[in-house]
């Protein structure tokens, strides 16, 4: 790929994001980061691209890259691999977070790649582990200052004035939703496998060989049609900051997450690790009621303790002596349908670490595994019936300018094969309860059943 001067061109700006990607959803590799404005005011910007000048794909050991027509493939880490693609060193253009690079997910199942954990969970995701693509230009939309850009370089893929007329203005797209769900969603665990789960994990914990294990049931409906409709949806419903709706050959994907995992920029690093939940109540009294039970409950702030540990630890591995700092302990933050417990961790980049590689030694998030991270994925891996595929990976970007934001794929559907599904969990630790933490999953599960609900093509809904 022949790379030529970074430019930058103003745009008209447009509140809502989605009617701009619409056009370009069912192109090869659109990928929209979405901070969910105008229904949430927690993000700032979004990242609209397609059609990548180089993707590639992880299955396994084996990386398949597709670059100007070209197929090759390599077992080299994933990591390593996709570093040497964005080693171009470009500096950021302004503050803007991204011009050009890296957009895609990173599975959860891509840390078979770097640890060596047991194989028991069915995996009835065959889709990529690993799946980004190489983008040389695309459109940030930021909601604080109004303002969009259209980043990167000119290409022999892309023709910059036809993509400056593209985004200038709005199409009118009133075609009729296609997406149906064809049955009511059924998890992989019942009442009874959930209790029996959960004690085997209160015996681990008892035995010392975790201090909290994280347990999520997977819901799962057979479907038809174009599920971008339903994401529209979604993100009206259930509007979250790290929020994406992701176009690739062998998957869509509709998250609505709250949670960031890393973000780097001009190499200072930032994770906002969740742990602590609670519903939302549509009576302002009890809800203001639910948000100081949760910040003031002895369980979920031990829990939430123990996280930011594991992360502090995980992101010193590539920081700075002594840059690793906790700003914010225990904030509580509000989403459509529950409170959190939200702490962040900040540091500093060491000399010689790049994004990437931070994201590899941290990965995937601690939030999501438990502590200690390696045993804990063991248990999740011996008692959850199916492999995780994307959700607890993460979904975000990497530039070539070394800044990087990545969410933790939680509140995230995954529809692939004519089904989609999506899971719901929580951490599990010595003081839990199981009729609290059963009832949680599902509390956290309720804006995607009532998505899917929504949906629906069956009588009972």
């Amino acid at each position: 790929m022949t790379i030529a001067i970074q430019q930058k061109q103003s745009l008209p700006y447009f509140e809502n994001s989605a009617l701009l990607f619409s056009p370009i959803a069912d192109k090869p590799w659109a990928i929209f980061l979405d901070s969910g404005f105008p229904y949430s005011d927690q993000g700032r910007y979004d990242i609209i691209a397609c059609d990548p000048e180089i993707t590639l794909q992880t299955h396994g050991v084996k990386t398949t890259i597709l670059k100007q027509g070209e197929i090759t493939s390599s077992t080299e880490d994933p990591f390593v691999l996709l570093k040497q693609y964005l080693n171009k060193g470009f500096k950021s253009i302004d503050e803007l977070p991204f011009n050009g690079g890296a957009l895609g997910y990173f599975s959860y199942d891509l840390a078979r790649r770097l640890e060596n954990l047991p194989v028991v969970a069915k995996d009835e995701e065959n889709i990529a582990e690993m799946a980004v693509g190489i983008y040389s230009w695309a459109v940030i939309v930021d909601h604080i200052e109004k303002q969009s850009w259209l980043v990167g370089t000119e290409s022999d893929k892309n023709d910059w004035q036809s993509l400056i007329k593209q985004f200038s203005r709005l199409e009118e797209r009133s075609a009729e939703p296609t997406f149906v769900v064809n049955n009511k969603p059924q998890s992989n665990m019942d009442k009874q496998y959930y209790q029996q789960a959960f004690d085997k994990i209160k015996a681990y914990l008892t035995e010392g060989d975790s201090y909290q294990v994280n347990l999520a049931q997977r819901f799962c409906s057979p479907c038809s049609g174009n599920s971008w409709d339903a994401y529209k949806v979604l993100r009206e419903m259930n509007a979250a900051p790290f929020s994406a709706f992701v176009n690739f050959p062998e998957v869509r994907i509709l998250s609505s997450s709250p949670e960031r995992f890393l973000k780097v920029n001009q190499g200072e690093v930032e994770t906002k690790p969740i742990k602590g939940t609670r519903p939302r109540h549509a009576e302002k009294i009890e809800d203001e009621g639910q948000k100081i039970a949760l910040s003031k409950s002895k369980k979920d702030r031990a829990e939430n303790v123990m996280i930011v540990d594991l992360l502090r630890n995980d992101i010193s591995k590539n920081c700075k002596e002594g840059s690793v700092t906790v700003p914010k302990l225990f904030d509580v933050e509000s989403f459509a349908t529950v409170h959190h417990l939200v702490s962040t961790v900040t540091g500093v980049l060491a000399d010689g670490q790049y994004a990437l590689d931070l994201l590899r030694n941290c990965f995937p998030g601690g939030s999501i595994t438990g502590a200690p991270k390696i045993r804990s994925m063991e248990i999740i891996e011996e008692l959850e019936p199916n492999r995780r595929g994307i959700y607890c990976g993460s979904i975000g970007y990497v530039g070539f300018n070394g800044n990087m934001d990545t969410n933790i794929a939680i509140r995230t559907l995954v529809h692939s094969e004519d089904t989609i599904r999506f899971w719901a969990g929580g951490g599990i630790v010595n003081d839990s309860v199981m009729e609290d933490e059963y009832q949680e999953s599902f509390d956290k599960a309720s804006a995607l059943l009532k998505l899917l609900d929504q949906f629906s093509s069956h009588e009972d809904h």
